[in-house]
């Protein structure tokens, strides 16, 4: 009974703490909204409306015919017709277009004798992504036309099926990666901040030589900042649905059960790193290095782990982030239950237990030499 009165206490303390201090009420609940709104907008792969110019030497209608395979998309836009080399390469150096199609004399001819044609295309590749992505886009499309005729003489009709991500939209395998790094940040870097703060205002002091234990201690600073951290996850999720159309497909009480793992595991992460520095500005500075970079970077967030060396694989294993990644995606936008993510919520389950034990241990240590 006395241990529950002095965890009610400390938590009642923290949530004053959380509302009298604008700068942390303000990285829980109004710089997640902010980020997620800034990144969603700015963090696209979709690369729409590519300008290409066209250098056609056959002028036939199946010339014709592939070049509105192209423009008939949303992906690509005709800039102009050129009708020489000095052209081709005047809009590709000033950045008129991003590709040149040139079609050789003789092209419907190749085309009607079942033979392959070779179309050209030079790509401006300054910008190495926006260049492989186009590069992505002109093979679907010269594929697109080439199975169409194929198909048409054997009588076979194609009918691809995506699934998951119809419009296949980045923002929608985006947004559950926004998700992430927002509430990792928040969550990493406020928990370190406040616990710091105690230290360089004395509090920590007092803590030491109070009857509570660091058990206590732990519970009584985490429900606090989880508990706002769930209210920024649902204005979050409220947020995606508005401005991005991206809607939780799965079970909401499931994508809140293992945001409350990922969520104590990230909060075990902050009074770790709390307990090993003196002040704020180093424990703003490790827990952004150990949250943001690692998140954006490691987790599949942005590139795939599979083409990355295995040991950099390795350290992507031992993120809770990466699993908390796979299993927000898999609950939004494939409606996965449970049974399906299992594995992460293993790992996350043991993730939080392991590193809120640790913060524990930490936290009595620290005292037992205070």
């Amino acid at each position: 009974m006395q241990s529950l009165r002095r965890i009610r206490a400390i938590i009642k303390k923290e949530f004053r703490q959380i509302f009298r201090d604008i700068g942390t009420l303000g990285t829980l609940v109004i710089l997640p909204l902010i980020l997620l709104v800034l990144f969603g907008y700015a963090i696209s792969l979709d690369v729409k409306e590519i300008k290409i110019a066209v250098w056609d030497l056959d002028k036939t209608d199946i010339s014709r015919e592939y070049q509105r395979s192209f423009f008939n998309t949303p992906y690509f836009t005709f800039r102009s017709a050129i009708s020489n080399s000095e052209d081709r390469d005047r809009v590709l150096a000033k950045g008129e277009v991003l590709a040149v199609m040139t079609i050789p004399p003789g092209f419907a001819r190749t085309i009607d004798r079942g033979e392959t044609a070779p179309v050209q295309f030079l790509i401006d590749a300054s910008n190495s992504t926006t260049a492989s992505t186009a590069i992505g886009y002109i093979t679907s499309a010269d594929r697109a036309f080439s199975q169409k005729r194929a198909a048409t003489r054997a009588g076979i009709e194609l009918r691809p099926r995506v699934v998951f991500n119809q419009e296949l939209k980045s923002v929608n395998s985006m947004i559950p990666g926004l998700i992430v790094l927002i509430l990792t940040l928040a969550s990493v870097v406020s928990t370190a901040l406040t616990l710091v703060r105690e230290k360089e205002h004395g509090t920590e002091e007092q803590l030491s030589v109070s009857p509570i234990t660091p058990v206590e201690l732990i519970i009584g600073k985490t429900l606090p900042y989880l508990g706002v951290a769930l209210v920024s996850t649902t204005l979050i999720l409220v947020s995606s649905r508005l401005f991005f159309g991206v809607a939780v497909k799965g079970s909401l009480a499931l994508l809140y059960g293992t945001t409350i793992l990922f969520l104590l595991a990230s909060l075990g992460i902050g009074i770790l790193i709390s307990s090993v520095v003196a002040t704020q500005q180093a424990a703003f500075m490790i827990s952004t290095m150990l949250t943001v970079l690692p998140t954006f970077i490691l987790t599949g967030f942005v590139f795939p782990i599979r083409n990355m060396p295995g040991i950099i694989r390795a350290v992507s294993a031992a993120l809770p982030a990466r699993y908390y990644l796979s299993a927000v995606r898999a609950i939004m936008l494939k409606g996965a239950g449970a049974s399906s993510i299992r594995n992460e919520l293993l790992i996350l389950s043991a993730s939080a237990a392991l590193l809120l034990g640790l913060g524990a241990a930490r936290v009595s240590l620290s005292r037992g030499r205070s």
